[in-house]
């Protein structure tokens, strides 16, 4: 084994001048914006010092280099100082650390992709981990690189269960790429971290959860040094620096007392701070250049992933939309080598497991730990290393949703996929069945949603998928479904399919997944009884058009005037969301709201149309006493006939 050197007086002299600038830089930052953690970047000013100009190997011009050292900052409220050292390796214009958390500057109050030098956004605690994990798991494993991450945490977040799930994870598979720092600097936010300064509890769960783990004077350059060169030379295990420091180290006044988070300096004392930083650097013109990093890992190679061989079903076959997303998944496994896989010990339900048994080398098992699976994948992801499919049962996925939201602000491109869903599975119990997955999912910036409807739009959505921007979903479900298209037949994001269609149609219907495969029932009973109406799958209701029944005509390009998504003739969709349009002949509510007396209305916010009565308004006179007939949304009255019996045929 190597012996340990330490470090000539000189660089230590020059970590200690850094850390102190980083620690000014901050001060000034967020009094410049007026907000800000200026305390919480105090305490990690020798860490930060030391490992981006002693211990992390990256290339200062080109920070995002696939054969770099990764950095991941946990802790994201700390951004400042993560500005500050970018700007002290030259990436970043001192200058522009006072536009910090302006509304035109990409310094966030915390770390997004739009720097170059951040792989994943943080900010919500405890997520920081998981990603690193992934990343750690890419480079050892698959990329088989040299290339080292580390990963910087604060006391406060380690009560986050999403930390020991990434720790039980590094351990397991013996992630010995991967170095965590806790800045255990003992206050949080409104109180003291619950272990304040006990190191010990601190190194006894770190070791019980398999890390190598060093307790070490945060402040210390010295001791730092050696514990990052120490952890270089450990095999087989991750190691944790759990780091003892003081928020607010170096302002006098402030050091180590309650009531400083999240609030920047006042002036006065700002500039006393500042002045006194200032005092304790040697040489201010002292500059440490990273070392540079191994050139051991290839550009990632972006060519477009197409399946090998179309999907093998005829028209009629029957087939579980999970098990042909496990035969697209291994399809494209074969297409490119960057096509990962990711479960949580459901691979025998997901059928993911068919990745599994062809390439076993690109398989991450998760077990049930979904937070992290999540994490794992972003960092999978991270500088195009890999094409992350990551999959489990669709209601395990929701107690995921921070993890999930936080990867579209990460700009990640992951695909989940979730099986599962809705009331087909009825007999497994409510738990197990996903509900509010399609609504959670729609709610999350750049994601695409899939629901396939049979074995052929399934392959093709994995496909699209696995070269589609941002966060794609795949809703798969457990039932086995005829197969309805042609192997050859072409899809695309955001184009529906007509599967029947006729001059005599009286209705639309749109559905998708299992509901399409009801509503093509309903038609043939309906086209028996010389009823008929068009199928339209794959679209949601306000992404299409109304139905032509009661002489109401379909919506005209564009949808109804301004904004309005849905009208008060759909039922099953409540009113709130939009008040009448200026279209079929109704003009919007005039100024003021409703005339008369009643205070509730089809287009009043917040009652659906069967609770409420009608208004005297544009010629439509009250409802008779009584309300409405039967229990339908319209009746007979104002001209309007009932629905048929049974209202709309669709599920």
């Amino acid at each position: 084994m190597a012996s340990y050197h330490k470090p000539d007086e000189k660089t230590l002299q020059g970590l200690k001048d850094i850390a102190n600038k980083l620690r000014i830089n901050s001060v000034k930052a967020t009094c410049a914006s007026n907000s800000g953690h200026p305390t919480t970047c105090c305490s990690a000013a020798e860490l930060m010092s030391v490992l981006f100009f002693h211990t992390m190997r990256y290339k200062a011009t080109d920070p995002r280099n696939q054969c770099n050292d990764r950095f991941v900052l946990s802790k994201g409220h700390a951004a400042p100082i993560l500005y500050a050292a970018w700007a002290e390796a030259g990436f970043v214009k001192e200058a522009d650390l006072i536009n910090l958390r302006k509304i035109d500057s990409d310094l966030e109050g915390h770390p997004t992709p739009k720097l170059e030098f951040v792989d994943v956004a943080t900010g919500s605690l405890g997520q920081g981990l998981g990603a690193a994990c992934g990343m750690a798991y890419t480079g050892k494993h698959f990329d088989k690189s040299s290339y080292r991450v580390y990963c910087m945490m604060g006391d406060g977040e380690c009560s986050e269960g999403a930390v020991w799930e990434a720790m039980a994870f590094g351990s397991h598979y013996n992630l010995d790429n991967l170095v965590a720092v806790i800045d255990a600097n003992r206050l949080g936010q409104s109180e003291a971290a619950p272990l304040k300064h006990d190191m010990d509890v601190y190194r006894r769960r770190c070791e019980a959860f398999g890390w190598n783990t060093y307790v070490v004077d945060g402040h210390d350059v010295e001791e730092l040094c050696k514990a990052l060169w120490q952890a270089q030379q450990v095999k087989g295990k991750p190691t944790m620096i759990v780091a003892k420091t003081f928020k607010g180290r170096g302002l006098k006044g402030i050091e180590n007392t309650d009531n400083w988070h999240g609030k920047p300096l006042p002036k006065d004392r700002a500039e006393e701070a500042i002045k006194d930083l200032e005092s304790q650097i040697q040489n201010p013109n002292k500059t440490i250049c990273p070392e540079l990093p191994n050139e051991d890992t290839a550009p990632a190679d972006l060519s477009p992933i197409t399946l090998p061989s179309p999907p093998n079903y005829k028209i009629g076959d029957k087939v579980a939309t999970r098990k042909a997303y496990g035969v697209a998944l291994a399809k494209l496994g074969q297409s490119s080598p960057r096509v990962v896989a990711l479960d949580a010990d459901m691979k025998n339900s997901t059928f993911s497991e068919m990745f599994h048994k062809a390439y076993p080398e690109r398989f991450v098992e998760c077990f049930i730990a979904e937070q992290n699976m999540v994490s794992v994948a972003i960092g999978c992801a991270t500088r195009d290393r890999t094409v992350a499919f990551a999959s489990t049962f669709a209601a395990f996925l929701s107690r995921a949703y921070d993890h999930i939201r936080m990867a579209a602000v990460s700009e990640s491109n992951i695909n989940l996929a979730g099986s599962h869903c809705g009331v087909s599975i009825g007999e497994d119990g409510p738990s197990q069945m996903a509900l509010e997955d399609i609504a959670m999912f729609r709610a999350i910036p750049t994601c695409t949603l899939f629901y396939p409807s049979d074995g052929v739009s399934t392959e093709r959505s994995v496909e699209l998928a696995a070269n589609t921007k941002g966060i794609c979903f795949l809703r798969i479900t457990r039932p086995e479904l005829k197969v309805i298209y042609d192997p050859k037949e072409k899809f695309e994001v955001g184009v529906a399919k007509v599967l029947r269609q006729s001059d005599s149609d009286q209705v639309t219907v749109i559905g998708a997944g299992v509901t399409l495969h009801e509503a093509l029932t309903a038609a043939d009973q309906l086209a028996s009884e010389g009823k008929s109406f068009s199928w339209w799958p794959g679209r949601e209701l306000h992404h299409c058009p109304l139905v032509a029944w009661q002489g109401i005509t379909p919506l005209p390009p564009g949808g109804l005037a301004g904004n309005y998504t849905t009208a008060p003739w759909w039922p099953g969709r409540e009113l709130h969301h939009c008040p009448l349009a200026a279209w079929q002949g109704i003009t919007p509510l005039p100024p003021g709201g409703l005339a008369g007396n009643y205070t509730t209305a089809p287009w009043r916010p917040g009652r659906e149309l069967h609770h409420c009565p009608l208004v005297a308004w544009q010629g439509i006179t009250p409802l008779p006493p009584g309300g409405l007939a039967g229990n339908y949304t319209t009746a007979p009255w104002q001209g309007i006939t009932p629905r048929p019996p049974g209202g709309l045929e669709s599920t």
